[in-house]
Parts: C-alpha cells; sequence; structure tokens
C-alpha cells in the first residue's frame, strides 16, 4: 500500500504546484512521471535497506540467486525513477519499469500463495489490483508519448 501512497502523493504534489504557478509542472503526465520516480525511488530503496530480507524471501524458489536478483531490481528501479525525471528519457524507463513490473509480478504471487497472515494488501488480489494500476501509471507515460510523437509531424505539415 504504501508505493501506491508515493505514487499518488508525489502526482498530486505536482499537479498542485503546476496549479500554483510552476509552468514545467502543469501537465499530468509530468505529474504521473513525478509520482512514478518517487514511488520508484522508495521502493527501489527498500532493496537495500528496511525491507531486503522480505524481498529475498518473495523470489520464487525455481530462481537462482535471490540476492543478487533483489539487488539488480532495486538498481533498475532507482535508475529507472532517475529516468522518468528527464522527458528525453521518461518514456523508455516507463517502458522499462512496466516491464519490469510484469517480470517481478511472479514474486508478489509466490508471496500471496506460499506466506500465511499476510496484511489485505499483500494479499493476491488487492496486490494485483495494485500492479494493475502502477502498470497503468507507467503505460500512460509511454502512451502519452507515443500519441504527442504521431501529433508532432502532422502539427509541422498544417503550418
Amino acid at each position: 500500500m504504501a508505493p501506491l501512497v508515493f505514487l499518488l502523493a508525489g502526482t498530486s504534489a505536482v499537479l498542485v504546484a503546476g496549479l500554483a504557478g510552476v509552468r514545467r509542472l502543469r501537465s499530468w503526465p509530468v505529474a504521473v512521471r513525478c509520482g512514478l520516480a518517487l514511488m520508484f525511488t522508495v521502493t527501489g530503496l527498500a532493496h537495500f535497506v528496511g525491507m531486503r530480507r522480505e524481498l529475498v524471501a518473495m523470489v520464487p524458489p525455481a530462481l537462482p540467486a535471490p540476492e543478487l536478483l533483489v539487488t539488480v531490481t532495486g538498481v533498475l528501479e532507482l535508475a529507472g525513477a532517475a529516468a522518468l525525471l528527464w522527458s528525453a528519457t521518461a518514456p523508455w524507463a516507463a517502458g522499462g519499469l512496466a516491464l519490469m513490473l510484469v517480470a517481478m509480478f511472479p514474486a508478489n504471487v509466490h508471496r500471496a500463495l506460499s506466506e500465511a497472515g499476510l496484511p489485505w494488501d499483500d494479499r493476491l488480489v488487492p496486490r494485483t489490483l495494485l500492479q494493475l494500476v502502477f502498470l497503468a501509471a507507467a503505460l500512460s507515460v509511454v502512451v502519452h508519448h507515443v500519441r504527442k510523437a504521431r501529433r508532432a509531424p502532422a502539427e509541422g505539415r498544417a503550418g
């Protein structure tokens, strides 16, 4: 649930800053990118401090080197978060993070099915719905970029 709070709080803060007059923060795609960047910074850091043991335990037993996988995904989340903040790399970062969310989902399933007494938001259905929200946010950045790129040549011909 904490990642959702960071996504919503970061996005909302940027939208408020945009409404308060910060021109560069006025568009919803920038707000979503910043919310995602905050969320992935927090979750990426959790791969190294605070939740490392729990994250290593989530790795399905069929996968090798759980500690290494948690380290690699943490680094990728932090790199993706930084890349979301630069408009030139944001769509690529969002696409890569979306793929990573899909690739890491089996760890969430493994945890939900193998651990008893989980908090409600770590159970399979709520966790799946949260992952879909995160995936939709990341893909919205990609879709916005693609639509913007398609409009640019048409606008150039009209002038």
